[in-house]
């Protein structure tokens, strides 16, 4: 029995493209093995896929879009030989952008998105041959932008300033709250880092109908829901200011990126609860990676 495994040097998988992407191939087998060759793919690559409602007749047919090459490498680590019995340990190192290799080419940072996917993966081969099944495995690492193109933190955050009332609903609203009112006003960061919060902050300021909630979405242009944090629960004092503070996931969210055939950005949507209406302000929401 022999099977292969592939273990990076950093626990956190995170990587850059001008590092080396380091690790060991660790093969275990109860008796010697012969082989073809020990074999290293590193593979980076931007999934599009086209869901009902957005997809024309001739997408809709086949789903699934072309991916774009990102990166794309295989490496021999070992020759045709023999490989002993027990466990065998080979160490590896790849870089990803050699030196003097043209920068105009760019490495997405890894998102896990719901039509746009950029991954990245490092697979090894044992190749042994037409009777006997190869060994194989692979791992995802994650992929950030070099800290020599980021800007130094903190960056300067753009604080928006909203309000929400009867008026500002484009829906129909019930007469007891349309004719009461309520207004809610607050501002909040809309261009901020990866590595920092969502902050800001919301105010009562008057409301006719009891509240039963305040939330914030988190939302991307696809319009997949990626996450809520409930910012107050039940109905809530007026004129007090309540705080917002809401942490990004790290694969559901990247940098904003506009390229040619995809783009990724973001919203942050309030939504104030009555007891049997819904109130809401939608934000854009710009993201982008610090040192």
């Amino acid at each position: 029995m022999s099977n292969v495994e592939l273990r990076l040097s950093r626990s956190n998988r995170i990587y850059r493209p001008s590092e080396p992407l380091d690790g060991k191939i660790v093969i275990k087998s109860s008796s010697s093995i012969s082989h073809n060759g020990v074999y290293l793919n590193v593979n980076g690559s931007v999934n599009l896929q086209i869901r009902g409602g957005s997809a024309g007749v001739i997408e809709s047919f086949y789903g699934v879009l072309k991916p774009i090459t990102i990166v794309k490498k295989r490496i021999e680590v070992r020759a045709s030989g023999k490989i002993g019995s027990g466990t065998t340990e080979i160490p590896f190192s790849v870089k990803l952008r050699q030196p003097g290799e043209d920068n105009s080419e760019r490495y997405y940072e890894t998102f896990h998105g719901a039509n746009v996917s950029t991954q990245y993966l490092v697979t090894v081969d044992i190749m042994r041959g037409y009777l006997h099944k190869s060994l194989s495995a692979t791992v995802e690492f994650i992929l950030e932008s070099d800290k020599a193109d980021l800007p130094e933190r903190p960056i300067a955050p753009e604080m928006v300033i909203f309000y929400i009332t009867q008026d500002t609903q484009r829906h129909p609203l019930l007469p007891e709250l349309k004719t009461g009112g309520f207004r809610v006003t607050g501002r909040m960061s809309t261009h901020c880092s990866l590595l920092d919060p969502i902050s800001g902050e919301l105010t009562i300021e008057a409301s006719a109908v009891s509240i039963s909630s305040i939330d914030i979405h988190l939302l991307r242009v696809e319009s997949v829901l990626l996450g809520e944090k409930i910012i107050a629960d039940g109905d809530v004092c007026r004129n007090m200011t309540l705080p917002i503070h809401v942490i990004l996931p790290r694969l559901m969210t990247c940098p904003t990126i506009f390229a040619g055939p995809f783009s990724v950005e973001f919203k942050v949507t309030i939504t104030i609860s009555f007891q049997s209406e819904l109130a809401m302000e939608t934000l854009p929401l710009e993201l982008v990676q610090t040192k």
